[in-house]
């Protein structure tokens, strides 16, 4: 009988190549290929479509009324401070999507061997996709004005290509930024959902020895526009976990000029839809104000990010119920409710019922320049063995009635909604 065992120490090295070959998002070009060599690799007679130019769909049955799609994120993060960036790139594995990646490989590899995948009641299906950290935007920028992507997320672009059109729910893996003294898994943790604002403020540049009082100084709006959001978080609900960090994206200036342009930017994190265009709504009149009152303009560039993610729970009791029966994992987290974190994820959820289901084995700070995996045998062993078990008990135990869907039409209404409100 063919256990994770048998694959984890070849598993384990393709982690850690992975881990040394980070890959920003729409460009996981090595990455794809290093599945691909593994799809083939676990099934000589694979079949699989892509998509996104890295993103990789392929099934393992289409015969089933309903279809469960397994899903793996291919991208790193930008962080060229981390221990492990790519010299060129700045890209980083701090978020542990390299992870996830082999996670899906060694279900694969599980399924394909013991061919269990018959014994389910649902179709398994095995998605990665790429582009789920929302960043490099400039680049996504020039892919969408080319006309080859719509969307700056992978999983919204993914949507819009229809790739979910045949899947019923979906089930995905994340790490968690906390270091645990035993293995541990976590459910039912919600993510907040993001605007991404820019804002342009414009002055009048003059020698800033000679003639400043005839400048308007573009870097002092900005800088009151700063103090106008931190004396506004008195004002932001406690309960929505508002999350606002503003950065200098650009400026031209020099010591000698007054700044006439500076570009602010940041995520505006909320864990409702109409909080969210609120806040949105006090910041744009705070940066208007801090512009008006020191004589200089601003321009507003709002791009929606991700939608809120609210784990579906009933998909997620079948996990507490397998976490019941499995004794390789002693400890679960399922009270926190949600973090301001975000990821799109949020987005597929709005289409069809889906799961994050996270879990510990790292340490370091995620994001951070020290994130790195640190107990491979329950990241890449232990826990896909227990999605199995999950997988198990879902099979021949799920209401149809609880399985939800929304067209992708009713997605692309509510996102220009949005947007039109802010």
């Amino acid at each position: 009988m063919t256990t994770f065992a048998d694959n984890y120490h070849h598993l384990k090295a393709f982690t850690e190549d992975l881990f040394l070959h980070p890959e920003l998002g729409y460009k996981e070009d090595r990455t794809s290929e290093k599945v691909i060599e593994e799809l083939n690799r676990i099934h000589s007679t694979v079949e699989f479509s892509k998509f996104s130019g890295t993103g990789i769909k392929t099934f393992l049955s289409t015969d089933k009324k309903r279809t469960l799609a397994f899903i793996a994120e291919l991208d790193a993060v930008y962080a060229p401070t981390h221990f492990q960036a790519d010299a060129t790139t700045g890209a980083a594995h701090n978020c542990g999507h390299f992870t996830q990646v082999a996670i899906a490989l060694a279900l694969y590899d599980h399924y394909v061997k013991t061919g269990d995948y018959k014994k389910l009641d649902f179709n398994l299906c095995f998605i990665f996709v790429p582009a789920e950290e929302y960043l490099d935007l400039d680049f996504r920028k020039q892919l969408r004005e080319a006309g080859k992507i719509q969307f700056l997320g992978g999983k919204p672009e993914a949507m819009s290509l229809g790739v979910f059109d045949d899947v019923d729910f979906g089930v995905c893996v994340h790490a968690i930024g906390e270091v645990f003294e035993r293995p541990t898994i976590e459910v039912n943790c919600d993510l907040a959902g993001f605007l991404y604002k820019r804002y342009h403020f414009s002055g009048k540049a003059v020698h800033a020895g000679f003639d400043p009082f005839s400048g308007i100084n573009a870097y002092s709006i900005s800088t009151l526009f700063n103090t106008a959001i931190a004396l506004s978080r008195q004002q932001f609900k406690d309960t929505e976990s508002i999350r606002v960090n503003p950065i200098v994206m650009d400026s031209d200036m020099s010591t000698n000029v007054i700044p006439n342009h500076i570009t602010v930017g940041t995520d505006l994190r909320c864990k409702t839809i109409e909080y969210m265009t609120e806040v949105a709504r006090k910041l744009d009149h705070a940066a208007k104000g801090s512009a008006y009152a020191l004589e200089g303009e601003v321009t507003i560039e709002t791009e929606m990010g991700y939608l809120p993610f609210v784990q579906d729970r009933y998909l997620n009791s079948f996990v507490e119920r397998a976490f019941t029966k499995f004794d390789k994992i002693p400890d679960i987290i399922d009270d926190r409710g949600g973090i301001a974190a975000a990821g799109d994820i949020g987005d597929l959820a709005f289409m069809m019922p889906c799961i994050q289901i996270s879990y510990g084995g790292f340490a370091g700070t995620i994001h951070g320049d020290d994130f790195k995996m640190i107990d491979p045998e329950f990241v890449l062993e232990i826990l896909p063995e227990f999605l199995a078990e999950v997988l198990k008990e879902m099979s021949g135990n799920l209401d149809g009635e609880k399985i939800y869907r929304r067209s992708f039409e009713e997605y692309k209404e509510l996102i220009d909604s949005i947007g039109g409100n802010v």
